[in-house]
């Protein structure tokens, strides 16, 4: 998801191994080491997500006109959709990333440490904040 070339996930890998490196000394143990990690994987992938622009090395070959295609509206409507996802607070941030990275309700209870019948209660109700904040 954040990702797409074989290139930039190794770096993104890179990028997050560095940032567990570092954070590493401030870990308090108040969480599984699991959880931990993920959220620091997560919060980096974001931050290298937002931060990247497109660079193009060889615009030479592009035509004069770009037509507006669905790519652009995608990112538009994603852009949007993070926006929003912005102003959850932390707790759901980290669910709903979950839930967007297809983990089953199960996985997503054990990352953390509720009940699957939980998980279900908490993404339906920041389902429907988002839905709220984006109308």
């Amino acid at each position: 998801m954040y990702r797409d070339a074989p290139q930039d996930q190794e770096d993104l890998f890179q990028e997050i191994v560095l940032q567990l490196w570092k954070a590493f000394p401030k870990f308090r143990e108040e969480s599984k080491v699991s959880t931990w990690m993920y959220r620091i994987a997560l919060n980096t992938a974001i931050a290298t997500f937002r931060k990247n622009t497109v660079s193009l090395s060889h615009y030479d070959d592009l035509p004069d006109h770009l037509p507006v295609s669905t790519y652009q509206e995608k990112s538009e409507n994603e852009e949007k959709l993070f926006e929003a996802i912005r102003k959850l607070n932390q707790a759901e941030r980290a669910l709903i990333a979950l839930f967007l990275e297809d983990y089953s309700y199960k996985e997503i209870a054990h990352l953390a440490g509720i009940t699957e019948n939980n998980v279900g209660v908490k993404i339906s109700r920041i389902k429907e904040k988002l839905k709220n904040i984006l109308n």
